[in-house]
């Protein structure tokens, strides 16, 4: 090029942009942070929220213990997603972020440092003791703060909510004591799931299953007395054995009966041959279920026998026993086990495993503590809070149930009533905390009745029906749950947590109704917390009238699902927020925990539920699918994540998956994610680069539109669609995969590469550039907003490089789309446009493998009649094929261009040279340049 060439290159309009292409999130998302809270961000949301609709998010508490995990990334930023979402749609998203911070996990974990002492929690001062709880949780309460803030959730962190502030634990001692006052708070005897490692009983929502080796028994319980038929010509049931099994031999001690079902037959066996090592006896007589009878006997050892008789259930058990049997540990001579075991009739027994009868400890299970107690039998004291058996007991007095398989089994042998025993291993109740085993053990706790006048279980059910779920699979899991619920144990044997602030009268043991007690216990724990309870005499709560030593005062501690199940009323209710909130949103795990705790409590003392909708996640996995374990090393940790990748990269990982199902996430997967964010990052630069100098005076009336910038504007009104179903219905379920979709295969692949040419080259003044950049405007405003609920760092960097630093995009709402845009017909004909094209671009490429031209501009398209009758226009064939000519023909196709090359557009045309100024140009571009 000589000095008096012109430099053509420096008149082509080429995209310009501060947007750099590598997104760098982990340096500039903190710093993004730091923007938004010196510029008071949250506040002008509320502001701009002002008078608009309220949209409640109500958030359920995680617990305040320990670095968050993936699951609670998950969560978090699905809340934001939804919450950010609502605020562009027009909402107000008010969003309090709360913890849960009381109870065993804590105490648990405070206990640790006394343990590596060897020193007795229980010796500390309860204050004292609480006090350290409670700086523990504050501890963690603000670590999770910050790394829920570091993942971009935009909430009121200033004004979170815990259940340790003062003002929750004083109403959630109101919530109880609503309950106390309205008849359905009770003190009852009743088997509940105890860990004797903690010391305590513990909900199901506290529970996990592992498997766990046991010991399997099958007894001989002796008959000794029947009111039966007894004639001399039928067999005689006395002195035959009723035949249990059981998987828990430690629970011998407690039997108190038999239980039977009435419509089963059961047959009375004698046993003629028995195998070597059996400790069946020929010449017995055993009682078990006919459907059992092969299995029992192939079991045990028994090689033949002969039936004598049979029996309905119904013949041997009843209100009044036909059938009294001995305990299999009985000793005449030294009066021990003198409880006799009557048989009962129980519809609970089924004829699926051991011999169809079940034995009865009514201290250590529902079924048996129910049909005991509705026989007026006794439940006996046998096991301890820490899992021994109590010193009354005999024979196994101080004896761990853990460690009592085998003495059990010993003396039931010398007692010639074991028949069998065997190992097995087996799904077992856990400590979802501790991971030590569970056991049913019958105390006397503080319960909510699920049934009778409140009508808590029906009103929970109706409530249920009246509730949106996203996935509406959600509605039959916490459904059937509430069904089959027995009465809710609030009470824990524990210290930290909110006292059950209530008295009992000593002299007729019914808890204190008294709504000027309850008050002042409010009161008090408003400006002192709970530790008054603990700190104050009993007087300063009954008040003057009152002799504080005619009442028990309770010192137990609610279950902290209670606690948390009652956050909409010192969370929505005591800040003024609307309710009942419009969603709540957590695992599925929850139907059992906090959705259920919260139903119950709000039903049982609002009867309605306090929310609309119950929006329910998925666990996360690894990529093989498996449960995430430090010891498999596959564990995703949330913080790595933003480290190593950003934020917006978990986040874009949230979105792109479907949240009702299990999620995956691993190495792998989070390099996918960071692609698919590049492309997202690359289409906003490229906009944003092809925006540069965009002015209002610039702009086309979108009526006025060319048939391409029509059919876009109709792939934009599609998918706000997605967008706005998504507000309304919760579930974003593949909307952020449809937008990257459009990104990649209708912007990148389609219109950037067909516009590319009317944007670089065109005159400034040019209709179609003109119009296309009308369209980018448009384009980037959706865009930007909406990726902003989901890539909020990287959507406000592409709003503040085009608007400014002292803007936000999270302060637009998402713009509006006018139905004017949807055009079904043109997007019919882009359709069979796009497979003409397709068709032209394979041919093309076929050119190019043979080096028969270097790029498509060499080519000329060549169309079918099929396609021109799609669209007879040449120019705009040309366009869409990025083609320097187009002619019709019979298929479609390609061939080498003629004419010449512009050096500034580089289509091949035969018009280049014809005007002398610009002897190596086309029209278009001596037209362009002598307009610069």
């Amino acid at each position: 090029m000589t000095d008096s060439t012109p430099d053509y290159k420096a008149t082509v309009f080429l995209p310009r942009t501060e947007f750099p292409m590598r997104g760098e999130l982990p340096k500039r998302e903190p710093e993004m942070l730091k923007r938004w809270e010196e510029m008071g961000l949250w506040q002008k949301l509320r502001a701009a929220g002002k008078g608009r609709p309220k949209f409640v998010l109500h958030d359920g508490p995680p617990y305040a213990n320990g670095n968050l995990h993936i699951g609670h990334a998950l969560n978090k930023i699905h809340k934001d997603v939804i919450n950010r979402a609502q605020q562009m749609a027009g909402k107000d998203a008010d969003y309090i972020p709360g913890w849960d911070c009381h109870g065993l996990p804590i105490e648990w974990k405070v206990e640790e440092k006394y343990r590596a002492k060897k020193l007795d929690k229980d010796q500390v001062p309860v204050l004292e003791f609480r006090k350290e709880c409670r700086e523990y949780a504050q501890h963690w309460l603000d670590v999770q703060s910050a790394e829920f803030q570091r993942l971009g959730v935009a909430g009121d962190w200033a004004n979170r909510y815990a259940t340790m502030d003062f003002a929750s634990e004083a109403l959630i001692a109101g919530e109880i004591g609503r309950f106390l006052l309205n008849g359905a708070l009770y003190r009852g005897l009743r088997p509940v799931m105890w860990s004797p490692v903690e010391k305590t009983a513990l909900a199901e929502a506290e529970v996990e299953y592992y498997d766990k080796k046991d010991t399997a028994i099958y007894v001989r319980f002796r008959i000794f007395l029947y009111f039966g038929s007894n004639s001399s010509s039928e067999p005689d049931l006395l002195g035959a054995s009723l035949v249990i099994w059981t998987t828990t031999p430690w629970t011998i001690p407690g039997n108190r009966a038999l239980a039977v079902n009435p419509t089963l037959e059961y047959v009375l066996v004698q046993v003629t041959a028995v195998k070597d090592g059996s400790l069946a006896r020929v010449g017995e007589r055993l009682v078990v279920a006919r459907e059992l009878l092969v299995q029992f006997t192939n079991t045990v050892g028994i090689e033949s026998c002969i039936e004598l008789k049979s029996y309905k259930g119904s013949e041997l058990g009843g209100r009044d026993s036909n059938v009294i049997c001995r305990h299999p540990l009985y000793s005449p001579e030294d009066k021990l086990y003198t409880d006799n075991s009557p048989v009962l009739l129980g519809d609970f027994v089924t004829a699926d495993a051991g011999t169809g009868i079940v034995h009865m400890a009514p201290g250590h299970g529902e079924d048996d503590f129910a049909l005991c107690k509705a026989h007026g039998i006794v439940v006996p004291d046998t096991v301890d809070a820490d899992g021994t058996y109590y010193a009354s007991v005999p024979l196994f007095a101080g004896l761990h149930v853990y460690k009592a398989a085998d003495p059990v089994c010993e003396k039931l042998k010398e007692a010639g009533a074991l028949l069998h025993r065997n190992e097995f291993l087996h799904s077992y109740p856990h400590s979802w905390r501790s991971k030590a085993p569970l056991i049913y053990r019958a105390t006397a706790q503080w319960f909510i009745r699920m049934d009778g006048k409140d009508e808590i279980r029906n009103k929970a059910l109706a409530a249920i029906d009246n509730t949106k779920f996203v996935p509406e699979i959600g509605r039959n899991r916490i459904r059937s749950m509430v069904e089959s619920r027995p009465d809710w144990c609030i009470s824990r044997q524990r210290a930290w947590g909110v006292p059950i602030a209530i008295f009992v009268d000593k002299t007729t043991h019914e808890p204190l109704r008294d709504a000027a007690v309850m008050q002042r216990v409010v009161d008090i724990f408003t400006k002192e917390g709970a530790d008054a309870w603990y700190a104050r005499p009993a007087s300063d709560f009954l008040g003057p009238d009152r002799n504080p030593d005619n009442y028990e005062q309770i010192f137990d501690v609610v279950d902290v699902w209670f606690e948390s199940g009652s956050t909409h009323a010192f969370v929505l209710e005591a800040r003024g927020i609307p309710t009942p909130a419009d969603i709540y949103l957590e695992g599925s795990d929850q139907h059992r925990g906090w959705f259920q705790a919260s139903l119950l409590e709000s039903v049982g003392t609002r009867g309605v539920a306090p929310f609309k909708t119950i929006v329910t996640d998925g666990f996360v996995l690894d990529e093989q699918g498996r449960k995430m374990s430090k010891s498999l090393g596959n564990v995703t940790a949330p913080q790595e994540v933003n480290d190593k990748y950003g934020a917006d990269i978990l986040r874009l990982w949230v979105m792109n998956s479907d949240t009702s199902e299990d999620l995956r996430i691993g190495p792998e997967i989070l390099k996918q994610q960071a692609e698919l964010y590049r492309r997202l990052r690359n289409t906003l630069r490229w906009v944003l680069g092809s925006l540069d100098g965009f002015t209002e005076a610039e702009r086309v009336p979108e009526a006025s539109f060319p048939a391409l910038e029509r059919f876009m504007l109709h792939r934009l009104w599609e998918l706000n669609g997605k967008i706005e179903a998504a507000v309304r219905g919760h579930d974003w379920t593949g909307v952020y995969p449809a937008i990257h979709h459009f990104c990649a295969t209708d912007l990148s692949a389609f219109y950037f590469d067909i516009r590319k040419d009317s944007l670089y080259c065109d005159a400034p003044a040019a209709e179609k550039r003109r119009a296309c950049r009308s369209f980018l405007d448009i384009l980037h405003r959706c865009l930007a907003t909406w990726l902003a609920p989901a890539l909020p760092f990287t959507a406000e960097e592409a709003w503040v490089t085009r608007f400014g630093a002292e803007t936000s995009v999270h302060l637009e709402l998402f713009p509006e789309v006018p139905a004017a845009w949807r055009d079904d017909a043109l997007a019919e004909i882009f359709g069979k446009i796009r497979e003409h094209r397709g068709n032209v671009t394979g041919a093309i490429e076929e050119m190019r493998r043979d080096k028969a031209i270097g790029s498509s501009l060499q080519a000329e398209a060549v169309l079918s009649a099929e396609a021109r009758a799609v669209l007879d226009d040449a120019a705009l064939w040309a366009d869409i094929c990025i083609t320097s000519a187009v002619s019709f023909g019979e298929n479609d196709t390609a061939i080498a261009a003629q004419g010449q090359k512009c050096e500034r557009c580089w289509k091949v045309l035969p018009e280049v040279g014809s005007i002398a100024k610009h002897p190596t140009l086309c029209r278009r571009c001596c037209d362009a340049v002598d307009a610069a």
